[in-house]
Formats: structure tokens, C-alpha cells, sequence
């Protein structure tokens, strides 16, 4: 997993440099808009989603207006009602990928997610085919710098918290949890007062398939534009991200 997390934190840092910015802050007002209208209403106390799309939004430094503008405009009558998709399919050379939409139009984004698996020799599949190949689990990332405790003692509150895998980077750590435990990780950290940079449910790949850097920056390329549709929240694949793969995203 450690590549995976690794190139994701390279994305995140570059994405929120560039014009993906604007992507990531629509991905974060529809997170809240759900978790409003579907989590419990907006309180944020009694409402744990609503507590982990802020948090969320903080690390992508939504602007606080934004986020209390689409807090409300999720609590009206008039809230546009979004439902959540997801795809299964196969990129080029075999490689499998999920992704996960947020859409208020589910025509188009069947319709969207078909032709870019189409126009880059991929092909969609039938839901719960790939299930097999994806594990569903919470990602906590957390910033060295706003850690007040000891890595060692740490350690033992994350494991006591529910965490399955840490990985630890110079300015990052990344906790892996179970599906199940995602809340007991939550509660966890409030506990300590650790507010996460991200906190999220994604799906992490059991087996990779290891492509040369050529062929792999294909299936980036892929990714990337499924990630550039406006209905498409999350992306997911299993792609073994090698050391050579992150030097030469980190390159570019």
C-alpha cells in the first residue's frame, strides 16, 4: 500500500497547486451536501459524516465561507439530490479499476464513464465483478507537524483506535483501518485532538499488476481523466505505483 499512498500524497500536493483545485473543492461541497442531507441534518455535533467532510474540507483549505454556504444550501428545500454510483471495469493491460460518482444525473454519468473506458482501450463491466480485487477501508492521513505526541505512544493509540497498517513519511502518516472500525478510528482520534488532513473510505487493491513506466503512465493518464469528469468522486485501480513509477511522477 505504501505506493499507492505514497503517489496519492504526490497528487494531493501537486493537485492543490494547479487548476485540479477547483475539482477537489466540488468533490468536497458534494461530500458535505450528502452528508447533510443524508447524515443527519447540519449539526455538526450530531452528525459524524458532516464532522468528516469538514475535516476534510480544512485539508484542501476550503474557505470556511464555502463550506458554511454549502452546509446551508444543503439544509433547503431546494438541494440538489445527488446519488452515489459506482463503476467497475478493466483499463488497458488488464488493469482494474473502481470508480466511485456523485452525480444528480445518472444517465450522463453512466453515459460519461462508458466512453472514457471506450476511447482508451478499456472496457466497463458489470457491478461486483471486481469486488474481489478491492478492499474497502479508512484512510486517515495525518500531518507530523500538528502531532503533539510521541511517534511511539502514537502508534499504540492507533492500533488501540482500530488501525490495521501505518505507514509513516517525513511529513505524513497514513493509518489504514477495517471497513468496520472507520468509526472507532474517528472517535479515536477526536479523543486525542488529532483533526486529520483527509479522512476517507476508499478501496485498496489485494493484488497489483506491475506495468513498465510507459505502459503504467497510461493507465495514469486514464485515471486522470476519469478524475476530470465533474460526476466522478473517487478513482481507484490496481496498478502497482513502483519506485521508478513515483520518481518519474515526481519529475514531472
Amino acid at each position: 500500500m505504501s505506493g499507492h499512498s505514497k503517489y496519492a500524497n504526490i497528487k494531493h500536493r501537486k493537485g492543490a497547486q494547479d487548476a485540479k483545485r477547483g475539482k477537489i473543492f466540488t468533490r468536497i461541497i458534494k461530500e458535505i451536501t450528502i452528508a447533510v442531507k443524508e447524515g443527519g441534518g447540519p449539526d455538526i455535533d450530531m452528525n459524524p459524516a458532516l464532522r468528516r467532510a469538514i475535516a476534510n474540507a480544512k485539508g484542501v483549505n476550503l474557505p470556511k465561507e464555502t463550506c458554511d454556504r454549502a452546509i446551508k444550501k444543503a439544509s433547503g428545500a431546494d438541494a440538489t439530490t445527488y446519488h452515489e454510483l459506482t463503476f467497475e471495469g478493466y483499463g488497458p493491460n488488464g488493469v482494474a479499476f473502481f470508480i466511485e460518482c456523485t452525480t444528480d444525473n445518472t444517465n450522463r454519468s453512466v453515459a460519461n464513464v462508458r466512453s472514457i473506458f471506450n476511447k482508451n482501450g478499456g472496457e466497463l463491466g458489470k457491478n461486483g465483478s471486481l469486488e474481489f480485487i478491492f478492499d474497502r477501508k479508512g484512510v486517515f492521513v495525518l500531518e507530523r507537524a500538528n502531532l503533539s505526541l510521541e511517534m511511539e505512544d502514537l502508534e499504540m493509540e492507533l492500533i488501540d483506535g482500530g488501525a490495521s497498517d501505518i505507514e509513516f513519511e517525513e511529513d505524513l502518516i497514513t493509518v489504514y483501518t477495517n471497513f468496520s472500525d472507520f468509526g472507532l478510528m474517528s472517535s479515536t482520534l477526536e479523543k486525542l485532538k488529532i483533526e486529520p488532513k483527509s479522512a476517507e473510505l476508499e478501496r485498496i487493491p489485494n493484488n497489483t499488476k506491475e506495468l513498465p513506466v510507459n505502459k503504467a503512465k497510461t493507465i495514469l493518464t486514464l485515471a486522470e481523466k476519469f478524475e476530470e469528469d465533474d460526476d466522478v468522486q473517487n478513482v481507484f485501480h490496481n496498478l502497482e505505483i513502483t519506485d521508478e513509477l513515483i520518481a518519474a511522477m515526481e519529475a514531472e
